[in-house]
């Protein structure tokens, strides 16, 4: 068998992933696209090889609980030994992004609520209304009661030091030397899959100390912000976000290396890009922009060569690809990236807005009118000659070498006639309240 490695940096932009990762070996796919323009239903596609809508994973239903196998279950059940590590709270055992991994570890800023450490998220949600003495009362609560002492004093400290910038305790990044520790300490044997996602590109754009080039005051909520935009400048903005991607380049070149040593295939990607502004949108919540949803896409085979492939790629076709390379039956609609590709269009789907973004809206003093607005299914159709074009909330848009003459919307609606849409009960996820917790430090909830 091979060993085979997939790492997500989520929220990567292609023009971000050209300027900054030039060292990384390899095939570049300078032309694929993710099928979604956030987190939850792009790793939803790359597990389950189809588009989220036919998985039944979107805006107001997140947990991955389709009823096909996804990759790692079907890898494990073909002999891998399957180990991941997430630092994204939505690819997480509580949302079953587990699903057929021997090893499900996450950062201390993603994970699960361990049954032995005390729930800082039931504790902080019941008591912030009395003041800052209740924490003298959690930390009797941390000694006095059946959990781990230590473990849980200092994930409150964890916690309590990120709320204040304190980086020498919070910790550096969002996860990825937690990561590199993770490779590095691992006996991969033969046989072997592991999957990481890694968030030091996602907002609020909080580099080291020293990756910063200015002043900048991070803010979790960046991802809720339409119109005008938040306090500092495009500008400013953009350049935090450039500060993170320059660190996360660095220490993924020490990942990448540790896992050259006992992996066949590395294949790194990002999930979806980022907006700074487009039609006065941020982050990645609202719409399908180009900038959204075409996407980096690498694959390193063991050869110490650079190449760039123009074919048109999808994230599917990572899933399809890392079942052949395995030698493992499955269905996808994906191709695989070392064959010959075929001619087609391929599908961008958005669902409107989570529930928790829409409550967040509420909360920040979005009428809901404006939320109405946004909270809209919207869907593109990437050509197969070349060119982008979507649906906005203020009509259709064009992207790229599109013929001014090419019936684009038939097109679309021919891609969206494939589709087999899951029948889903909406908002029936229960996300327990620590990790809603860490979805809204990132701006998700």
């Amino acid at each position: 068998m091979t060993n085979i490695a997939l790492v997500v940096l989520d929220t990567l932009r292609k023009d971000a992933f050209d300027d900054h990762f030039d060292w990384l070996p390899g095939v570049h796919f300078d032309n694929a696209w993710s099928p979604s323009a956030w987190t939850t239903p792009a790793h939803a596609a790359l597990f389950g090889g189809t588009y989220p809508s036919e998985l039944g994973v979107f805006a107001k239903t997140e947990s991955l609980d389709c009823d096909r196998p996804v990759l790692a279950e079907s890898l494990s059940g073909a002999g891998y030994r399957t180990r991941a590590f997430s630092a994204n709270a939505n690819i997480a055992s509580a949302f079953a992004f587990d699903r057929g991994f021997d090893d499900f570890r996450h950062s201390w800023r993603g994970r699960k609520h361990a049954e032995d450490v005390f729930d800082w998220g039931d504790f902080i949600s019941e008591t912030q209304d009395q003041g800052p003495s209740r924490f003298l009362r959690a930390v009797y609560e941390c000694v006095t009661r059946d959990v781990d002492t230590v473990a849980s004093l200092s994930y409150g400290l964890r916690m309590k030091a990120r709320d204040l910038g304190i980086e020498s305790i919070s910790g550096a990044d969002d996860g990825a030397a937690l990561a590199l520790e993770y490779v590095r300490e691992t006996e991969f044997g033969d046989d072997e899959f592991f999957f990481a996602n890694l968030m030091e590109a996602h907002g609020p754009y909080d580099p080291p100390a020293e990756y910063r080039t200015g002043e900048y005051t991070a803010s979790p909520n960046i991802d809720d912000t339409i119109g005008d935009g938040p306090e500092e400048s495009r500008e400013t903005i953009r350049g935090a976000y450039d500060d993170c991607v320059r660190y996360l380049s660095d220490v993924y070149e020490d990942v990448f290396a540790a896992l050259r040593e006992d992996f066949d295939y590395v294949i790194t990607l990002g999930d979806h890009g980022e907006l700074f502004g487009t039609d006065g949108v941020w982050a990645h919540n609202h719409g399908i922009y180009p900038g959204l949803v075409h996407v980096p896409l690498h694959v390193y085979d063991g050869e110490d060569r650079t190449t760039r492939s123009d074919d048109l790629v999808s994230l599917l076709d990572v899933h399809r690809t890392v079942l052949d390379l395995a030698d493992v039956d499955g269905r996808s609609r994906g191709h695989n990236l070392f064959e010959e590709l075929p001619e087609r269009d391929l599908l961008v789907e958005r669902y409107g807005l989570r529930t928790n973004r829409i409550e967040q809206m509420r909360a920040n003093g979005y009428d809901e009118e404006v939320i109405e607005r946004y909270d809209r299914n919207l869907a593109g159709v990437v050509l197969s000659e070349g060119g982008y074009a979507y649906e906005t909330l203020d009509g259709f848009d064009r992207s790229g070498d599109v013929d001014a003459d090419a019936d684009v919307r038939s097109r679309l609606e021919a891609t969206r006639a494939d589709i087999d849409t899951a029948a889903v009960d909406l908002d029936q996820t229960t996300v327990p309240s620590d990790v809603q917790d860490r979805l809204r430090d990132l701006g998700y909830a």
